[in-house]
């Protein structure tokens, strides 16, 4: 089947109002528009946007949902599922902690693509995987916190999972057609983040403004601090380990400063293919929607001639210590990363509210993760029993 025949999809948008929501929406504008082919303004939408899912940024959603016709939303926050409701009399409004997953399950999607910051999103991914739909996964903590629910629950319902993030849709495309026995080595690149040269003395004394000036990126605040820390490194190996179903051993990370090389992977012939272009979030995003066919791109092209030196650096591992424990959560396993994940959350949360140091985040998912015993992850209850455990003792530490 062609691109063009693959029209009238539909897809629920879950974390619509943040950076990787606004840029999925424009590569929706842009494939609606590029994919048309002079048929008209009626002609149908190569994906049609059925519903649309955020945490409490009410004004931003009501803009989203009457720019694209949206029929059904989801609001977390009940004050700003009010104030969306006042002002979208047509639209259905789900409310509430479950008003994602209740969106997912009563739509008609085809396709969900999974952005919601932190483990928010795992109940409504995991009732996409049960209805067999595609997910484009932008959301590494979902894998984190539930990786050994969600493949099985992929696998079981003949659901498709997508990565979005750009080193993982970086090692998906380098792996295509190769047996997982002929893989060396997967390596997920890391641009180092705005302390990649300093002291760790002095970055552990970093304010949140120094801590958000990312240096290739422009990203969620969430997301900016984890690579300041590396702990979004972190994550990615943990869910290249679920994705690829590949041992720790065979995942490495490498700082790569310019952000050109998204990831690589090493065969056993010792051949290495790379996936390069632009740090723009919208060529992966739009990889995903579009797999397994490639239509004109919406972001910038790389301009070959300025790539006069591409750095890649082994990390500081006495200083960026959350990439070994990034091992430690898969050789854990159960749900030691729905621990090791729950604890950075409420640890950033507190930084950004500037009750701790930026030294004390990693230092506090390390604890939680030594301090609270790890259970075989048979259940979504008990991952989010051990989620919550994890955020009292982080907020037991810092009270």
């Amino acid at each position: 089947m062609s691109a063009h025949q693959e029209k009238h999809r539909r897809l629920v948008l879950l974390g619509s109002t943040g950076s990787i929501g606004v840029n999925t929406l424009d590569v929706v504008s842009h494939l609606n528009a590029s994919t048309r082919n002079g048929d008209g303004p009626d002609a149908p939408d190569y994906l049609r946007v059925v519903g649309l899912a955020a945490g409490r940024s009410a004004e931003k959603l009501i803009d989203q949902a009457r720019a694209f016709k949206v029929p059904a939303v989801a609001v977390a926050d009940p004050d700003a599922a009010r104030r969306v409701a006042a002002a979208l009399p047509n639209v259905k409004i789900y409310a509430g902690p479950d008003a994602a997953a209740q969106l997912v399950a009563d739509s008609d999607a085809t396709d969900v693509l999974a952005a919601m910051v932190g483990s928010a999103g795992l109940p409504a991914t995991l009732e996409a995987a049960r209805r067999g739909l595609r997910i484009s996964l932008a959301n590494k903590e979902t894998l984190v916190a539930a990786g050994a629910l969600v493949t099985p629950l992929v696998r079981r319902h003949g659901a498709i999972l997508l990565p979005v993030d750009s080193e993982h849709s970086a090692i998906f495309q380098c792996l295509a057609g190769q047996p997982r026995s002929a893989v060396k080595r997967i390596v997920l690149t890391a641009s180092g983040g705005p302390f990649r040269n300093t002291p760790k003395e002095q970055m552990d004394q970093a304010t949140v403004e120094q801590a958000l000036n990312h240096p290739t990126w422009a990203m969620g605040q969430k997301i900016t601090i984890d690579s300041a820390t590396m702990m979004n490194k972190a994550l990615e190996i943990i869910e290249a380990h679920w994705l690829f179903d590949l041992p720790p051993q065979k995942i490495e990370v490498i700082i790569h400063p310019q952000s050109v090389a998204h990831s690589f992977v090493e065969y056993e012939d010792h051949s290495i293919l790379a996936q390069l272009g632009p740090p723009d979030m919208r060529t992966p995003i739009q990889y995903a929607l579009t797999y397994p066919h490639r239509l004109a791109g919406c972001s910038r092209s790389l301009d070959w001639p300025t790539l006069s030196k591409l750095e890649f650096h082994p990390p500081d591992r006495a200083k960026f210590r959350a990439l070994q424990l990034a091992y430690e959560v898969i050789e854990a396993g159960g749900t030691a990363g729905a621990i090791f994940n729950a604890a950075n959350e409420a640890a950033v949360a507190a930084f950004l509210a500037r009750k701790i140091r930026f030294g004390q985040i990693v230092d506090l998912a390390a604890q939680a993760l030594a301090a609270i015993p790890t259970r075989p992850a048979e259940s979504l209850a008990m991952i989010l029993e051990d989620d919550q455990r994890a955020r009292d003792f982080v907020a037991e530490r810092i009270g």
